[in-house]
C-alpha cells in the first residue's frame, strides 16, 4: 500500500509510469463521471482522454499532498463545461436539430420484445438526458455526492462553494429530474 500512496507524488515528479498507474486505478470511475455528465459515450472517451493529456502536462503544478483524484476530477469537471460551451455554440451556428430530443429519440427497437424492458429503457434515457440537460451548477454537485457517492464537503472542496450550497443544489436537481420523470407532473 505504500507504494500506491507513493504514486501521486512520484507522478508530480514527472514519472510516468506513476502517472499510468493512477491513470489505470481512476479510468473507470472518472469515466462513469463524465459519460453522466455529457450524456454520449464517444464524447465520454474523447473527454476522459482530454482530462488525462492536460492532466499531464499540468502534473508538475499537482500537490501531492492533496487528493489526486479532487485534482482530476477538477480538471474533468472543466473539460465537460468547455464541451457543454462548444456544443451550444454549434448548434447556435448551424441551427442544428437537438439529437437529444424526444422526437429525434421517438424511433422504437422493433426487436425490444418486453414492455417493461421498453419502459425502463425509456426511462433511463429521459433520466440521463434530464441529467445532461441540467445546469451545471445543480448536475455537478448531484454527479459527485449521488453517482460518485462523495462526500457533500468533498463535493464543495472540489467546486469551490459551501457545503450548504451543495445541498442546495442537489435538492434542487433531485426536484428537476423528479419533475421530468413523473408522467403525470408539469415538465420544465
Amino acid at each position: 500500500m505504500k507504494e500506491a500512496d507513493d504514486l501521486p507524488a512520484r507522478a508530480a515528479g514527472g514519472d510516468a509510469e506513476a502517472f499510468g498507474r493512477l491513470m489505470q486505478a481512476t479510468k473507470s470511475n472518472l469515466y462513469r463521471f463524465v459519460r453522466r455528465y455529457v450524456g454520449d459515450a464517444e464524447e465520454s472517451y474523447d473527454l476522459l482522454q482530454e482530462t488525462y493529456a492536460a492532466a499531464w502536462l499540468a502534473i508538475r503544478r499537482y500537490d501531492p499532498e492533496r487528493s489526486f483524484e479532487t485534482w482530476l476530477r477538477a480538471i474533468a469537471i472543466n473539460k465537460c463545461r468547455d464541451w457543454s460551451r462548444r456544443r451550444r455554440v454549434r448548434r447556435w451556428l448551424l441551427g442544428a436539430v437537438d439529437l437529444d430530443a424526444p422526437q429525434a429519440m421517438a424511433a422504437v427497437d422493433p426487436t425490444q420484445d418486453a414492455y417493461e424492458d421498453l419502459v425502463a429503457a425509456q426511462t433511463l434515457s429521459r433520466l440521463d438526458r434530464a441529467i445532461t440537460d441540467l445546469p451545471p451548477q445543480l448536475k455537478e454537485p448531484l454527479l459527485l455526492t449521488t453517482i460518485e457517492a462523495r462526500s457533500h464537503a468533498e463535493a464543495a472542496a472540489m467546486l469551490g462553494v459551501t457545503v450548504k450550497a451543495i445541498e442546495t443544489r442537489v435538492a434542487r436537481a433531485r426536484r428537476r429530474l423528479a419533475q421530468v420523470l413523473d408522467p403525470g407532473g408539469a415538465q420544465s
